[in-house]
């Protein structure tokens, strides 16, 4: 399916066969991911009286979930969403359940929970990158592509600021333990919906059908990896950096959301620019850029003298948030022959990741014996030296997928 003659615009995204279906099903999926985390911690900390079990419950559950991510989409690549994807997320969505129940009353055993909450992270269905994925296999026309991953790509912003507030709506009514079961559900119902649409099935059929061979320049997923892995790093300091500082200025901790709700709202604005603008600059000259936009904007933000210009500063450092993550998205997908997209599409996803909990680490460890000022410029520095590190790259052409791969039939 072709979009080459198509207005490139938002509409006309959603205007691809099955496109609003599918990616509805989807977000319906992902949201799961924008409230589990907390429902898992807070469910935790209520079954155990323990924040230490909760953190480190927590810790386990996304380290099992983030590692293993290439492997799981590359068995997304091999078998096709709907044999790989329904697999997970049932025994995904089985899991949460498990871990709903057990966690429902204070007395849970902190193992048990444990060994039941690193089984759930290990199956957590890749649902961003296989949509991505077939975003590839959808649209043809560049500029097209460049709009629907950064539809995509806000969508998954909105997903993470909605989640908490689904949380919070929950707990009013119910025990935390409540919102693990809405998070199984939702994964569960926006899977199903998901590999049911055609797009999904018709994108497992080619994928299934085609061996490809590699002629593009070896080491394209470098870049969009390493820029990714240094915007994690940088994003995963500021929560905590954004925490101390309302407790240097003596703000409630309440404070803190409407910070990072600003970083957010700075992302998803950034981000539909990004896909409203016909870049003139190749996405792998504009990649660094963008990172070291956020370098200095987060730099700045330690000077702040306020917590309305730290709100002010972090929505600036947000604009390049989004569009540096699409463009590693686009960078990725042109990098890999379509039957490979969910697996490149999944290494950027994992550097983020793992990048924002190093990042976090890190910090934890300069807090206290550092400005803060000094400690933004260093969180900043991350995403700077990943631009610097993937400069060279730039000097040779983006390789799309149609001249990376050749297909054998």
């Amino acid at each position: 399916m072709s979009a080459s003659s198509t207005r490139p615009s938002y509409a006309a995204v959603l205007r691809m066969p099955y496109a609003r279906r599918t990616f509805t099903a989807a977000v319906v999926g992902r949201l799961s991911y924008g409230m589990v985390s907390l429902a898992v911690m807070m469910a935790v900390s209520r079954a155990t009286g323990s924040y230490a079990v909760a953190g480190t419950v927590m810790a386990l559950f996304g380290a099992a979930s983030v590692f293993l991510t290439p492997l799981r989409a590359a068995l997304v690549d091999r078998h096709g969403p709907r044999r790989a994807l329904l697999p997970m997320a049932a025994l995904y969505a089985g899991l949460l359940g498990v871990l709903a129940a057990v966690s429902w009353r204070p007395g849970a055993s902190p193992a048990l929970l444990t060994v039941v909450a690193v089984a759930a992270g290990a199956c957590t269905p890749p649902l961003g990158a296989t949509m991505r994925a077939v975003w590839g296999e959808l649209i043809a026309d560049r500029r097209l592509l460049q709009r629907a991953y950064s539809l995509d790509g806000v969508a998954e912003e909105l997903t993470f600021v909605t989640g908490p507030l689904l949380m919070g709506v929950v707990v009013r009514f119910a025990p935390p333990a409540a919102g693990v079961a809405v998070s199984a559900a939702l994964v569960g119902a926006g899977t199903l919906g998901f590999v049911m649409s055609p797009a999904v099935r018709g994108v497992a059929v080619r994928a299934s059908r085609r061996r490809l061979r590699m002629r593009g320049r070896r080491g394209g997923l470098l870049q969009p990896v390493a820029v990714a892995g240094g915007v994690g790093l940088a994003l995963g300091a500021v929560e905590l950096l954004v925490l101390a500082f309302a407790g240097q200025r003596h703000h409630g901790d309440d404070t803190v959301a409407w910070v990072l709700a600003a970083l957010s709202a700075g992302s998803a604005v950034g981000g539909l620019l990004n896909g409203a603008v016909n870049w003139r600059v190749s996405a792998r000259v504009r990649l660094p850029l963008l990172a070291v936009g956020l370098a200095l904007a987060l730099g700045a933000a330690g000077w702040a003298p306020g917590l309305v210009t730290l709100s002010a500063a972090m929505a600036v450092a947000g604009l390049f948030v989004a569009p540096a993550l699409i463009t590693s998205y686009l960078l990725a997908d042109e990098a890999a022959p379509p039957g490979f997209r969910t697996q490149a599409g999944a290494w950027v996803n994992t550097a983020v990741n793992a990048g924002s909990s190093a990042g976090a680490a890190g910090v934890g460890l300069l807090v206290g014996r550092l400005p803060l000022a000094v400690c933004f410029a260093v969180s900043g520095a991350a995403a700077l030296v990943a631009a610097l590190a993937s400069w060279r790259g730039t000097a040779s052409p983006a390789v799309h997928t149609g001249e990376a791969a050749e297909v054998v039939r």
